[in-house]
Formats: C-alpha cells, sequence, structure tokens
C-alpha cells in the first residue's frame, strides 16, 4: 500500500471544501454575465426592494464608483429615487482605480451582507441586485422596483462601506 498518495487524497479531501466554503458565494444561482448584465434562467424572486425586469425600462440611470483624491470611496449620483413597480436600466461604470461592487437592498440585509463579506472577503456574487466591475468596466442591471421604502445601496468589498460607498434608494 503506498501511504503518500493516499495521504495526499486525504488532504486533498479534506482542504476542498474548506477552502469552497471560505471563497463563499452568494445564494440563489442567479447570474450577471462578464458585463454584469442580468441572465434568464436563475432564481427571480421578488425581494422587497424588487425583481429583476421582464419588460423594457423607462429611463436609464447611471452610476459612477470611484475613490477620491483625499481616500474616500463614492457613488455618484448619492441618492437614488425611483416609483414603485418602475423599470429602469441602471448603468453603473468604475471610474475608480480598485474593483467595486454595486449591491442594493433592505438596510438590514444590507448590514448583514457587510458582516459577511468582511469574514468571506473573496466572496463572489451571483445575484441580481448587484454587479462587480474591475477598475474601467461598466455593467447594468435591469430592474423594477417592488413596494415603496428606503432601502441601501453600498459597496460590500471590506473597507470600503466604511470608506463612504453607501448611500439611500427611496421608493415611493
Amino acid at each position: 500500500m503506498q501511504i503518500k498518495p493516499l495521504l495526499g487524497t486525504i488532504a486533498l479531501a479534506i482542504a476542498l471544501p474548506s477552502a469552497a466554503l471560505a471563497a463563499g458565494t452568494h445564494a440563489g444561482g442567479h447570474g450577471h454575465d462578464k458585463a454584469g448584465h442580468v441572465q434568464d434562467g436563475g432564481h427571480h424572486a421578488m425581494m422587497k426592494i424588487g425583481q429583476p425586469a421582464k419588460a423594457a425600462p423607462t429611463r436609464t440611470i447611471e452610476i459612477t464608483m470611484r475613490e477620491t483624491e483625499d481616500g474616500r470611496m463614492i457613488f455618484e449620483p448619492g441618492d437614488l429615487k425611483f416609483a414603485p413597480g418602475e423599470t429602469v436600466r441602471l448603468k453603473i461604470t468604475n471610474a475608480g482605480e480598485t474593483d467595486h461592487e454595486f449591491v442594493m437592498d433592505t438596510v438590514d440585509a444590507i448590514e448583514e451582507h457587510k458582516a459577511l463579506m468582511e469574514k468571506f472577503p473573496e466572496m463572489e456574487h451571483d445575484d441580481p441586485n448587484a454587479v462587480r466591475l474591475r477598475p474601467g468596466e461598466t455593467g447594468e442591471i435591469l430592474w423594477t422596483f417592488g413596494e415603496a421604502g428606503t432601502f441601501k445601496y453600498a459597496c460590500l468589498i471590506p473597507g470600503h462601506h466604511d470608506a463612504g460607498m453607501h448611500g439611500p434608494l427611496h421608493v415611493n
């Protein structure tokens, strides 16, 4: 019996599940293509903030993510407003020098997600309400807003939210 190959196989079997858990992923199995476009075929459950668009958008909102000279990280515009049932194209551009993401959800869900990202910083997004972009990339989210309320959008890459990269999203 060869002990070394057997030990290597056992070590690999133990390490792989741990690596997958540490890398993390978001539940839902819902996809964006590499440009950040929401794809059909995944989980399209209605969230409080709404759902992926099934109709053509009525307007396009351009959002820029970047860093400032004083080290803050920001979204422009800093406050987003929509009507319940409104379908929009969120065209999101990373004009910064580091990766950024745009995630929109309830305030509580953003805070929970932020804490999870701090534990698992390599977590990859695969949600219809989020897009992660490298410097210079542009992506989009096609979205129909749901119930009225105040929600939140943020970059949840560790440290970015704390550097100012978040804002209110109003549906009224």
